[in-house]
């Protein structure tokens, strides 16, 4: 928005109010065209639904964002709740190819998908088997996405954050604090010791790189996984 663009979120029905809310201030700061549509990932009709809305709203899809994501459950994976991993699964891989490749008649030269992982698509999470298996499945599926639509001009790239200060991982540093008998706060202090950068990422630190692979200035780009983690991963 900051950059011009029209902007259409998408998100479950549960979040309503701040989906609007978002909607609002968008149209508000920027003066751009702004709205929404819902979309729960694990629901096929729901994601054949929001992209017919979306499509009937636009004849060219500049950007694509894919940033839903849920990690459910903490166990070994011997000890893994199967119904979970499939739902970690279908929202966090599944569902990401389904919107996308309704999506991508919408797409031209010039369009850009941004896939957004996390660096447990790289390294794995202990006793987080699914989300793991799922950012990894996303990397390589971004990495199809730029070989197969390259010669259309349509770019992808995934983005793969490490400690950022979202409401997931504010829910991960509470449930290991209470594993430990400690507080949120010693759990998120222990994680930003591993930062070499010294802070919580915030979501404004991906947001503006995402905001970068969907514009002309990273025209060159495709089929990257850019580590956004603070130095905490400095590999490929």
């Amino acid at each position: 928005a900051e950059n011009g663009m029209d902007i259409i979120i998408a998100d479950l029905e549960s979040q309503k109010e701040h989906i609007e809310a978002s909607v609002r201030h968008l149209r508000e700061t920027y003066g751009v065209d702004a709205s929404s549509v819902f979309l729960d990932l694990s629901s096929e009709q729901s994601i054949q639904d929001a992209a017919a809305a979306i499509s009937a709203r636009t004849d060219c899809l500049h950007a694509l964002v894919n940033n839903a994501g849920v990690n459910l459950g903490a166990a070994k994976v011997g000890d893994y709740d199967p119904e979970n991993w499939k739902k970690v699964i279908s929202i966090n891989l599944i569902g990401q190819f389904l919107l996308t490749r309704l999506l991508l008649p919408r797409m031209k030269r010039g369009s850009a998908i941004v896939n957004v992982a996390s660096r447990a698509g790289k390294r794995p999470l202990p006793t987080c088997s699914a989300y793991s298996v799922s950012k990894a499945g996303l990397i390589m599926f971004t990495r199809c996405l730029a070989v197969e639509y390259g010669a259309a001009g349509i770019r992808a790239n995934a983005l793969c954050p490490g400690q950022i200060l979202t409401e997931m991982n504010k829910r991960r540093y509470a449930r290991e604090a209470a594993q430990e008998n400690c507080t949120p706060e010693e759990t998120m202090k222990r994680a930003i010791a591993t930062v070499p950068l010294g802070r919580i990422g915030l979501p404004a630190d991906v947001g503006s790189v995402a905001a970068f692979l969907v514009s002309d200035a990273s025209g060159y780009m495709t089929g990257q996984a850019l580590n956004v983690t603070g130095g905490q991963i400095t590999e490929l």
